[in-house]
């Protein structure tokens, strides 16, 4: 397929600038691939859709404070820095987006905070607006990491249009988010509160985890007419042996597997026996699903409704089929459903 064909027009008013009230509040459109049904729900009546030992599978990647505003030696500029991931822990060796770009060169310094509480230099360029940072600290990984916490603030995609806030801090993480790692949330579980996986508990759904710390790979534009000839950027993820056992019990037992996200389905997809069956692993993936594709071991899929022409919205098209998914979207436009991150749900079964 070609990447215009994932085109649509989106009003701005439709881009969520803010979480709903309450998590499980959310709106959600859900979508029968057999037969092409769409009922407009809340998050909430997820309830109604799983049954006793259906499984969910949750990223319990944890966001971290990854957008951080120092200032260049000398000349004083303001210069935003967008930590994307640790190189090497005992140097404080770091992968950074800087902006703007062409005031950075090899060897500056930039110094962060009112007092210049860190200092960092500049060691390599590594893309046109990507370059490796070396924080020049020498406390303890504990001090540095309260010392980012500080610093940085929670990273709000561009497109809300304010500055975060405290609130922020708790609604754009999971409530499940264990393992600090990623510099966007997986956004699909922003919906779930402690409350409604407890009733998912007490009606027998079971939760297994795996960890994909999402990175601004995910949502770096695609380039390329022909999808096959696109290359994701590679992200960590984690699947350890506990959960293969949980999801691997419901699919013997013909129980139903729901990924909670695309960040969840490509960690999934990326570690499968040739029984289709989830196998433990530890790595790097930069799997790209795009249409034609045959899943392997989720059967229903959670998402938020995406921007036109990404490889989120690609991969729902995968999931639930190109003509049904361009469909669904028609629809939520007209029916005024809230886009993006803190946007709503769909769940597709």
């Amino acid at each position: 397929m070609k990447l215009s064909q994932f085109k649509f027009d989106l009003p701005l008013n439709l881009i969520a600038q803010t979480p709903a009230k309450k998590r499980e509040d959310s709106r959600m459109m859900v979508v029968n691939r057999q037969t092409g049904q769409m009922e407009n729900k809340h998050f909430r009546n997820i309830l109604d859709y799983f049954d006793d030992k259906d499984v969910f599978v949750v990223n319990n990647t944890k966001v971290f404070p990854a957008r951080m505003y120092g200032r260049k030696e000398k000349t004083g500029a303001k210069i935003e820095v967008f930590l994307l991931r640790e190189l090497n822990k005992p140097n404080r060796l770091w992968d950074v987006i800087v902006d703007p770009a062409r005031k950075i060169r090899v060897g500056n310094k930039l110094y962060f905070g009112d007092s210049d509480e860190l200092v960092a230099e500049v060691i390599d360029n590594t893309t046109s607006r990507g370059r490796t940072i070396r924080f020049l600290w020498e406390g303890t990984d504990e001090e540095f990491r309260q010392m980012l916490e500080h610093l940085g603030e929670t990273p709000l995609p561009k497109y809300i249009k304010r500055k975060p806030d405290e609130e922020d801090k708790e609604r754009y993480q999971t409530v499940y988010a264990k393992h600090e790692g990623a510099v966007a949330a997986p956004t699909a579980g922003l919906h779930f509160s402690r409350e409604l996986i407890k009733r998912l508990e007490i009606k027998g759904i079971r939760f297994a985890e795996i960890t994909l710390h999402t990175g601004l790979g995910t949502f770096r534009p695609i380039e390329v007419e022909d999808l096959s000839k696109h290359k994701m950027d590679a992200e960590y993820y984690l699947i350890e042996e506990h959960d293969c056992k949980i999801v691997n019990k419901a699919k013997v037992d013909g129980k139903r597997i729901c990924s909670i996200g695309t960040t969840t389905m490509r960690a999934l997809e990326s570690s499968f026996t040739a029984e289709r069956l989830l196998k433990p692993s530890e790595g790097w993936t930069n799997h790209f699903i795009h249409p034609p594709y045959k899943f392997n071991i989720a059967d229903s899929l959670v998402t938020n409704f995406h921007l036109p022409k990404t490889s989120l919205l690609i991969m729902t098209c995968a999931f639930a089929g190109y003509e049904l998914t361009m469909e669904v979207y028609k629809k939520a436009i007209k029916d005024k459903y809230r886009f993006f991150s803190y946007g709503d749900a769909m769940l597709i079964i």
